[in-house]
């Protein structure tokens, strides 16, 4: 039987640790961070052609103009944007991206993808998603990332019994642990990050759904079913998602499920969730600096300096700091406090 995947892509996320750049009317996933294109686009990019079908474009009512031109611009038409009218978390996304698929074919599966993420071996990332297709058709896949190191910032997958090579049941998710902790799991080789990304049936995803967060299943299929349409755009009843609990698909589904599966994989995955992730994935000069827009380095060692559309931005004598200069603000900070943009970000807001 030919395998046919349905790209859901979850663009709703805030990307408050990447302020000034990341706005909430522009977040990080309309940049370019990482590459010349936006993260919305490279996502799209890497989840087009056989075996995959049109994408399914989930994202906030202020970002559809946005998300459609940048697509536009590659010409990657979507099937579907999905506007959501508040965020609901992800087990909303993910009862909206079942019935968007049940609806587009409900013999495809579902591929749930942030539109965020950063992934250096699309080609493997592939392989990786078809290997794991057909015990998609009856469990629900989630993407384990081999740690490269002991992360404090990621949730873990703690991985039991192989189910088909290479593919194992769930043991448990794991909370970001301290450093100690995130050294045994690195050592143990039992572990993986958990990267959000998830391959399943619509029909078990909703049965799932239904099973152990009825309210969400219930109040996703209301707003669904009263949606208005316009073209490729639908846009979710407001009164009916407003009634979903806010709850990720991981406390409300793959916490309680037996039908969950993970995949252990390399795929050069990298979440750009701060500064300092940006700084380390970015090419480097010979001080370590990275640079890009009208900057000057001067005496500078291993900083991080952007400049989108301001003056020119000169560092002079410093070492280890990132300049963020955009129209929205400046960001001055050492990069081993990136962690501390978001409390900018909130400040910044409570100004207006």
């Amino acid at each position: 039987m030919s395998i046919k995947i349905i790209p859901a892509i979850m663009s709703g996320g805030a990307g408050t640790r990447l302020w000034p750049l990341s706005t909430s009317s522009a977040p990080k996933q309309f940049h370019a961070l990482a590459t010349e294109k936006t993260m919305i686009q490279e996502t799209a990019v890497r989840l087009s052609g056989a075996p995959f079908a049109p994408s399914i474009i989930i994202c906030g009512r202020g970002h559809f103009e946005i998300a459609d031109a940048q697509l536009a611009a590659l010409d990657l038409r979507p099937q579907a944007i999905v506007l959501e009218p508040m965020a609901r978390n992800t087990a909303a996304v993910a009862a909206v991206a079942a019935l968007a698929g049940q609806h587009s074919d409900p013999d495809a599966l579902v591929l749930m993808v942030p539109a965020d993420h950063v992934i250096t071996k699309p080609e493997v990332f592939r392989e990786v998603i078809l290997a794991a297709a057909e015990t998609a058709r009856e469990r629900i896949v989630t993407f384990g990332i081999r740690p490269t190191h002991p992360e404090t910032g990621f949730g873990y997958i703690e991985h039991g019994a192989e189910l088909t090579p290479g593919i194992f049941e769930i043991k448990r998710f794991l909370e970001k642990p301290d450093l100690e902790t995130a050294t045994e799991y690195v050592r143990g080789g039992h572990h993986d990050w958990n990267a959000g990304i998830f391959l399943f049936s619509p029909k078990v995803m909703l049965e799932e759904l239904n099973l152990y967060a009825p309210e969400v299943a219930a109040a996703a299929a209301d707003a669904w079913q009263k949606a208005g349409r316009d073209g490729v755009t639908v846009n979710l009843d407001a009164d009916s998602f407003i009634q979903a609990p806010s709850i990720s698909i991981d406390y409300a589904v793959m916490e309680k499920t037996h039908r969950s599966a993970v995949i252990p994989c390399e795929i050069g995955w990298a979440d750009v969730g701060g500064f300092a992730e940006l700084w380390r994935l970015g090419a480097k000069d010979e001080a370590g600096n990275h640079a890009r827009g009208k900057t000057i380095l001067i005496d500078a060692k291993n900083c991080l300096i952007q400049n989108h559309g301001g003056p020119t931005v000169a560092v002079i004598g410093l070492d280890d700091v990132m300049v963020i200069s955009t129209p929205s603000g400046v960001l001055v900070c050492p990069l081993d406090r990136a962690q501390d943009v978001k409390k900018a970000a909130e400040a910044a807001k409570a100004l207006g």
